[in-house]
């Protein structure tokens, strides 16, 4: 599994460290088509599998987004911070994704704590992460993910 650590004071060790890679997650047509009905977007490529067959993916794919927004799920599997009263995400430096991800596929993230510095009241972390796609040649995301963590 992940690492645990107890506190700001563990958390600044790991800065500079590789936090491993996560278990795979299947994005299904099912977590599509709810991801487009949370945010609207009901583009034919994401949610209708006939059409998309026939497009340029040849399947449905994934939202981008949708894509993103598993990073957390699948961070929480690297890392656990115990002690601290409040974990926010605060933002995201860099996005990108070279490679779609088609309905019925598995991916997983890698992650790298890149810095730990100190913020009033806690920490703000800096992680790389790369998202892939079990057959995928190229990443599905590239990012660097900011989050904090107040004692």
């Amino acid at each position: 599994m992940g690492i645990t650590v107890n506190g700001l004071d563990e958390l600044k060790k790991l800065a500079g460290s590789d936090l491993g890679t996560s278990e795979w997650i299947e994005v299904t047509q099912e977590r599509i088509d709810t991801f487009a009905d949370a945010t609207g977007d009901h583009q034919w490529i994401h949610t209708d599998p006939e059409r998309a067959a026939r497009g340029p993916f040849g399947a449905p794919i994934a939202h981008g987004y949708l894509t993103l927004s598993l990073f957390i799920p699948l961070f929480s599997e690297l890392l656990d911070v115990q002690g601290v009263t409040t974990k926010v995400n605060y933002g995201l430096n860099k996005v990108r994704f070279p490679a779609p991800v088609k309905a019925g596929s598995r991916i997983r993230l890698a992650a790298r704590l890149t810095s730990v510095e100190d913020v009033p009241g806690g920490v703000q972390i800096t992680v790389d992460g790369t998202i892939e796609a079990e057959d995928g040649t190229k990443p599905a995301a590239v990012l660097q993910s900011l989050s904090r963590f107040y004692a």
